[in-house]
């Protein structure tokens, strides 16, 4: 049997940006989550993933929706992803943004947006994983991330741009 906390640190080691999805539930309220579980899956034709704990308050929203939006948040914004960390509660307080696909909220002031459709959910154990087809993004080109590592908020440098000793895969 694994360790369950031993486990969950060793994952803290693997340093993630950190973004809040969007959607509109089925009752007609806007809905939002922080998670670091985003990550690329396919260009063509364009996929995104996350991951929702099976215990969440919005899964059912999730699921229900026509579409969502992932908005991968800046530096600037720790405060923003720990108001959308909380189960309940009004986490659309002071929070300007205006209307995607499926009437998604999309944040204002994140580093990019990617408007998706559903396109299937998974079995993941305790969680249930979306993946979405791309419809649409937009990226700025300034800004620095917001980054989780070992269970906190880091700051990344881009001043310091050293290219790798050796080329590194990139596999899609």
């Amino acid at each position: 049997m694994i360790d369950r906390h031993a486990f969950r640190r060793a994952l803290s080691q693997f340093a993630t940006g950190v973004a809040v999805v969007t959607a509109r539930g089925d009752a007609g309220a806007a809905v939002g989550m922080t998670m670091s579980s985003f990550n690329s899956v396919s260009l063509d034709p364009p996929l995104v993933l996350f991951s929702v704990e099976r215990k969440a308050y919005s899964l059912p929203s999730m699921l229900a929706a026509n579409g969502y939006a992932v908005n991968i948040l800046s530096r600037q914004q720790e405060a923003l992803s720990n108001q959308f960390a909380k189960s309940l509660g009004d986490k659309w307080s002071d929070v300007e943004h205006s209307l995607g696909h499926a009437q998604s909220p999309l944040i204002h002031g994140v580093l990019a947006h990617f408007e998706c459709e559903p396109y299937a959910n998974h079995d993941g154990g305790d969680h249930v994983i979306f993946i979405g087809r791309v419809i649409r993004f937009t990226a700025r080109e300034d800004g620095e991330p917001l980054v989780f590592f070992r269970g906190k908020y880091h700051n990344v440098s881009l001043h310091d741009q050293r290219q790798p000793a050796w080329p590194l895969p990139i596999h899609y």
